[in-house]
């Protein structure tokens, strides 16, 4: 289902309105007022900079979380917004909200793995579509970030301009995780085995899943 759109009478709308509605929640239609099921679920962002272990620990998760979660990769809607400052990344940052809240319909929170920061995610109406969105964020060591994004393969366009920035990301993860709104809790894989970063990261998302 497309959360935007109104089952009654198919008006799109760019900021969604979800209620209470008894022991539940309802989708809203500011214009005609239909009103139908929604559920409102959690949304984890397991997020740091690029070379911290996401998408590896993401395909761990996949089993580690099969029976109560949906994990997606966020670089399957990649689009050259994220890369060029003259591109529209708030449509991607849209976007993606908008697909796990429809995911979630399912009965199913989405664990989101991919580059975000809650000033990314917080601002946008979508937001309305969760009833929180958790934040892990992966880090590690900056000579040890630089070492991993020099050893991705050259398709990944890992350049010396690209790696810098991502360090400084990466210390402006470590500096202010405490300081978001929400916060961000932060997980080191410098040293740590895939395996263990995807036990931790899966207790983590099962001790914030609705009972």
């Amino acid at each position: 289902m497309n959360p935007m759109i109104c089952a009654g009478c198919g008006v799109w709308t760019d900021e969604p309105r979800v209620l209470a509605d008894g022991a539940g929640t309802v989708l809203a239609c500011v214009s005609c007022g239909h009103r139908e099921p929604f559920r409102r679920l959690p949304l984890f962002a397991l997020t740091g900079p690029s070379g911290t272990g996401k998408t590896t620990v993401g395909r761990l998760l996949v089993d580690r979380l099969r029976d109560r979660c949906v994990v997606v990769e966020q670089d399957l809607l990649w689009v050259g917004a994220l890369r060029d400052p003259s591109g529209d990344s708030a449509a991607f940052r849209r976007t993606w909200l908008r697909l796990a809240a429809s995911v979630a319909q399912n009965g199913r929170p989405v664990v989101l793995c991919g580059t975000v920061a809650p000033p990314q995610f917080e601002t946008w109406p979508e937001r309305v579509l969760f009833s929180d969105i958790h934040y892990l964020a992966l880090t590690c060591a900056p000579e040890v970030l630089r070492a991993r994004l020099r050893d991705r393969p050259a398709w990944r366009g890992w350049d010396d301009g690209r790696i810098e920035e991502m360090l400084g990301f990466n210390d402006w993860v470590r500096a202010t995780a405490e300081r978001t709104s929400p916060p961000m809790r932060l997980l080191d894989t410098t040293q740590a085995p895939v395996a263990a970063t995807a036990d931790v990261v899966a207790r983590w998302v099962r001790s914030l899943l609705p009972r």
